[in-house]
């Protein structure tokens, strides 16, 4: 194996011999979201986020932080792509919020071709994002180890939706074309700059378990979900209580001299939530 694919194996706790096959396609996913937490702390610090494969492979496997789309799946496209997967990235738009005008394409997901079949893979999707790829068919709805998920075709497009108590959501609407670097900088750039982004104005972390289960953070905000149901909320009382939860619960790394950050600089951009 590359020396990428031992560092990020470690990262997300991957101790098999990995094949191209659907059963490791499911393992990486799984452990990938259990492993590296959904974060934008980068952009309320705030900092650029640079999209090369360098940058991301420092910042979330050899520093251990997380990220949002445009990273986490471009880790993981790359991840899959070395294993041997034919796999490449597609954009989508959000629409979890139920936009009155359809908005710009500001989410990176991954098409996986195997054995015949075309799979979407995603794991960058914060709370709701998929932690099993999910076979692209319309009209089936298909279990995860987080829920319940279906895709419909609206047109040429697709969308994708997760089932939310006794309804379906729509997550995202994407287009099979082909996207390119540019494309993810400039989704990427409208993310973390455009000034009504949610991403500019709350502090959001997600890390899913393997038991089902998953915890979040909004702003000062901790949750422990299982199931769809909360067994566990707290307000966090300051900001080094959640420094030590991005930590002890998260995961995250914070000591890397490029990508780590003080108590004292989260303490001073949490003052504007």
């Amino acid at each position: 194996m590359s020396p990428f694919l031992d560092a990020y194996f470690a990262r997300i706790h991957y101790t098999s011999t990995p094949a191209v096959n659907l059963e490791t396609l499911r393992q990486l996913h799984l452990l990938h979201n259990s492993a590296i937490p959904f974060e934008n702390i980068d952009v309320v610090l705030p900092r650029e986020i640079e999209l090369s494969d360098e940058a991301i492979f420092n910042k979330l496997v050899l520093a251990r932080r997380g990220g949002y789309c445009f990273e986490q799946n471009g880790l993981f496209e790359r991840a899959l792509r070395e294993t041997g997967f034919k796999v490449r990235s597609l954009l989508g738009r959000v629409v979890l919020a139920n936009p009155p005008q359809m908005p710009p394409r500001t989410h990176r997901l991954l098409l996986v071709e195997l054995q015949g079949e075309q799979w979407i893979a995603d794991v960058g999707f914060g709370g709701q994002t998929l932690t099993a790829p999910v076979r692209l068919q319309p009209h089936i709805e298909q279990s995860t180890p987080h829920g319940l998920y279906r895709l419909e075709q609206a047109g040429p497009d697709w969308v994708l939706q997760f089932r939310h108590h006794d309804r379906w959501q729509s997550m995202y609407q994407f287009e099979m074309g082909a996207q390119y670097q540019a494309d993810f900088v400039m989704g990427n750039f409208h993310s973390a700059h455009w000034p009504q982004s949610h991403f500019r104005h709350h502090l959001l972390m997600c890390r899913h378990l393997s038991d089902g289960g998953k915890l979040t953070l909004t702003n000062y905000h901790f949750t422990h979900w299982r199931d769809g149901h909360v067994v566990q909320e707290e307000i966090l009382p300051d900001a080094r209580a959640l420094y030590d939860a991005m930590q002890q619960r998260f995961g995250l790394g914070v000591d890397d001299p490029q990508y780590g950050f003080s108590v004292q600089q989260l303490e001073r951009v949490m003052a504007g939530f």
